[in-house]
């Protein structure tokens, strides 16, 4: 595995740290690697502009800063506008159907899932979005095992909400593996 570096982007509500905070939590926790986690929001508390950085390695992390993602999400158009220009030529660009529309050629392997749509249809529950995101990426990358994800939701809600992000969850594993290589 080495290093791989995410950057995790869209609009304060969105649960972009969230999402972040769980994968990293994942891969230190259940996993056994290494992993740093940093954000940055902008002054609004809701739909102010959000990202957060993520790198996991199978070795220590010396320095917490993404210059160069080899995994770019963006949930919002602002956020694809201001951050695929800086993705790391072959990466993975993230992005949901609803929120984002592709202007420019990013040299990227570009993944549009309608994790939006799937969790109002399937859950109800647009609250979710993020964790279907993750599950999406999960199915993608299949850098962390599904479980490790869920133990942390384990730790992290409780259990009256487990259900709702189980099936979150799964919704995105199912969308992430079915556009896997």
């Amino acid at each position: 595995m080495d290093k791989i570096s995410f950057v995790f982007s869209g609009s304060g509500g969105q649960g972009v740290i969230t999402a972040a905070v769980i994968l990293a939590e994942a891969a230190v926790l259940f996993e056994g690697l290494h992993a740093v986690q940093s954000q940055s929001y902008g002054p609004e508390a809701r739909g102010g502009a959000t990202r957060s950085d993520v790198i996991i390695a199978d070795t220590p992390i010396h320095y917490p800063k993404v210059a160069q993602p080899a995994v770019l999400v963006c949930l919002t158009q602002a956020a694809y506008g201001k951050y695929s220009p800086i993705m790391r030529p072959g990466g993975l660009l993230l992005t949901d159907s609803r929120f984002v529309t592709i202007e420019r050629n990013v040299d990227a392997r570009h993944v549009e899932l309608p994790m939006y749509r799937e969790v109002v249809d399937k859950v109800a529950q647009p609250v979710v979005f993020n964790i279907c995101m993750l599950g999406a990426l999960i199915g993608l990358t299949g850098l962390v095992a599904p479980e490790s994800i869920l133990g942390s939701l384990t730790a992290r809600l409780p259990g009256r909400l487990l259900d709702i992000n189980r099936k979150a969850l799964d919704l995105g594993l199912a969308l992430g593996r079915e556009y896997r290589d």
